[in-house]
């Protein structure tokens, strides 16, 4: 079962490393770390904080540039050391 800590790692990494906010979206074999990623990809896609990208050749994620405040909330709750990082 995926964790609230999981998502938020998952959505900070999105956020942080490269900025995958709405059209910019990062492939999914980069997070093959996660290991209830497609439990997480689920979830966060069906409550909208995440956009799957289905292309021919592989799929890319990226979070919801209209529940921007919310994610970055989120994140900064549930891992207090990146609060007023992720911008």
């Amino acid at each position: 079962m995926a964790s609230d800590l999981e998502k938020a790692q998952l959505m900070s990494v999105l956020a942080r490393s490269k900025g995958n906010w709405g059209e910019k979206y990062d492939r999914l074999e980069h997070f093959k770390r996660f290991q209830n990623l497609k439990e997480i990809i689920k979830k966060l896609s069906k409550q909208g904080w995440l956009i799957v990208h289905d292309k021919p050749n592989f799929t890319g994620i990226s979070l919801n540039t209209q529940f921007k405040r919310e994610i970055i909330e989120f994140i900064e709750k549930e891992m207090p050391y990146l609060k007023g990082i992720i911008k």
